[in-house]
Parts: structure tokens; sequence; C-alpha cells
């Protein structure tokens, strides 16, 4: 596969943001070199599946967050399947951001009001968390359907397999939650700036609960799909024993009644046949009338 490295630069007023798009390790060597940074550090920025964290350096910060990527719709449910990260190292004078994949949010232009790179890396924050605005809703319409489709009893319509993936997604996406409001609240802004982060922190604790719910209305409907169906093989299990038991003495019956013995005193019975066709009426009546004292049918 050709490797494609993109690097811009763009002056702000009062700072340099400069954005590197699917980097190489030989590359990032020398960049690393030039802007004095540490070699774990930007290791941790290539690593795909890497997750949220942050590092305070004394020339720098440190941040790495995930942006969702993949549909909801898409089978997977893995942190580097459904995200992809975000790097941050910046200070007072420039902010680095490294990402392998090309994010919309970042191509959208910043407002000339941005001064400082603080303000421009809580924007960033809020761009990389509204990602996960559209899956959430997505995934919520999706249990609201899918119960719709069990309690109309159209299971033909529903896949165990689906289920699955939509659980494990909503899960994969409220743990990569958790983690990133763990890692906020390890960041520090100056008192300007704190009104801002103050939004992306809500931002965040909304998604989360958002995301809880979604999970938890997942298991139940996972619950609800399995107990269904148990009942369905219940009820087919419990009709097949109800026959059973109708046609059980029957066929006793009439085994007795084919055995090839010469000496059998009912054979020579002018009406044995209808004495015989009666007795087996009055065989499944009694059954019925059991079963219906009992409630079983």
């Amino acid at each position: 596969m050709q490797h494609s490295e993109l690097i811009t630069e763009k002056v702000f007023s009062g700072f340099t943001w400069i954005h590197i798009i699917n980097p190489d390790l030989q590359n990032m060597e020398r960049f690393a070199e030039r802007y004095n940074l540490n070699d774990y550090q930007l290791t941790d920025s290539l690593q795909p599946g890497h997750l949220p964290k942050f590092e305070h350096h004394e020339q720098y910060q440190f941040l790495i967050l995930r942006a969702l990527l993949s549909k909801v719709s898409d089978r997977n449910n893995t942190v580097g399947q459904v995200s992809g990260k975000v790097s941050f190292f910046y200070n007072g004078e420039k902010v680095i951001t490294i990402c392998r994949h090309h994010f919309a949010f970042l191509e959208k232009p910043f407002s000339e009001e941005i001064d400082s790179t603080e303000a421009f890396v809580i924007e960033v924050m809020g761009r990389i968390f509204k990602t996960y605005d559209a899956p959430l809703k997505q995934l919520s319409d999706k249990v609201d359907n899918i119960e719709k489709i069990i309690f109309l009893r159209n299971f033909s319509r529903i896949s165990l397999e689906d289920l699955y993936f939509h659980k494990s997604k909503t899960r994969v996406i409220k743990k990569l939650l958790q983690i990133s409001q763990s890692v906020l609240n390890q960041i520090k802004f100056q008192d300007q700036h704190q009104a801002a982060f103050q939004d992306v922190k809500d931002q965040m604790f909304g998604l989360i609960l958002g995301y809880e719910e979604t999970m938890e209305n997942s298991v139940n409907l996972l619950n609800t799909y399995l107990s269904i169906n148990s009942r369905k093989t219940n009820d087919v299990m419990k009709l097949l024993t109800i026959f059973s038991a109708f046609f059980l003495p029957l066929t006793f019956i009439v085994g007795v009644y084919g055995m090839n013995f010469k000496y059998m005193p009912e054979l020579l019975w002018k009406n044995g046949y209808y004495y015989t066709l009666i007795f087996m009426a009055v065989v499944c009546i009694a059954i019925f009338i059991w079963f219906r004292k009992r409630k079983i049918m």
C-alpha cells in the first residue's frame, strides 16, 4: 500500500498550527528532532489503537483523543475499528496535531477569534466529541426499531448477530468516552478558557449518559429477544407434549389389538371395532378434562 503523508501549517493570531496526516516513522523522527518531541509520546501518537491519555512535558502538553469513524451499520466492535486517534503536542506558541485519517472536522475553517493554543485545543475537543452525536442517535433509533419488531413478533427480520454487534459497539464507545472523561479531568487551562472547557466537559457528560442509556436498552433488548425465543421453544415443546399425551395411550391400544395372536377374545366380538373406537374416544376426553383442570390447555 502506498504511503501518503500530508503536512499543513496555518498561522493564527499568536500561535501556529501544524497538522500531520498519515505520517511515517522516518519523517516523524526528523520532525521530533526539529520540535524536540519525546520519543515515547511520539510512538504513542503513531499507534493506531492507543487509548486517550494526557501527559505533561516540561516544554509542551501531550494529549490523545479519539473521534468516531465507523457507521452504526458496520459490524465492528473494537476501539481501533470504531474510532480514529488525534494526537496533540501543544504549548503557548504552537499546536501540532497528528492523525492517520482525514477528519472532516479538522478540515473545516476555524474562527479567526481563536487567539491561543488552549482555545484552539478546546475547539478541536468539542469537534471531536461531536462525532459521537450522530452515532448515538442512530444506535438509539435502532434500539427502538428492533424493540418494535420484537414485540410485533416479526422475528425473521432480526439477526442475533446484529444485536450482539449493536450491544458491543455501544459498550466500546461508552468505555472510550469514560476514559476520555478521565483524561479531561487531568487537563488544566487558564481561567479565561475555563468556561469553554466546561462546555466540553458537559458535552462529554451528556454523551456518556446517552450511551449508558442506549447500552442498558441494548442489554434489555437482547435479554428480551432471548427470553421470547426461549418461550417460543417452550410453547413448541408444550404442544408436542400435549400431542404425545393424547396419542401415546391410543397407540398403546392400537398396538395391543394389532398383535397377531390366534386366541384373543376381543377379536371375535361382533362390534369390537366400534367398542375400541369408543374406548379410545373416552380416553381422549378423559385426558382433555385432566389437562383443563390442570390449566395445561
